[in-house]
């Protein structure tokens, strides 16, 4: 079986410590990718209406954090998001997509 050790061989466990001494908490409600041949890159920010010339509507995308990931560790991250939104999908109904919730599309959205 492949969840048996190996006869001689040892299993060991790792203890995962995760030290939150530097973590900064921002709150985000845009995100804009931009992707190279090796990296994924990871905008997040917040949306904010602001009145331009005319008195024209503009959105203002201010960043906030930015996130660079290689695929591998951006393809983990889409699994893990997808699975905990299948979790809360299941317990509150699906999360509708509406333009008022999500806002307008920016250029890389």
């Amino acid at each position: 079986m492949a969840d048996t050790p190996e006869a001689g061989s040892e299993q060991r466990q790792i203890q995962l410590r995760i030290d939150e001494s530097k973590m900064h908490t921002t709150y985000a409600n845009t995100i804009r990718t931009s992707t190279t041949q090796d990296e994924v890159v990871l905008d997040f920010g917040m949306n904010l209406p602001m009145q331009g010339p005319d008195n024209q509507p503009v959105l203002m995308f201010s960043v906030g954090s930015r996130v660079i990931m290689n695929w591998a560790a951006a393809k983990r991250l889409a699994i893990n998001l997808g699975q905990v939104i299948r979790n809360y999908e299941d317990r509150h109904g699906e999360i509708q997509l509406g333009q008022a919730q999500s806002g307008p599309k920016l250029a890389g959205d």
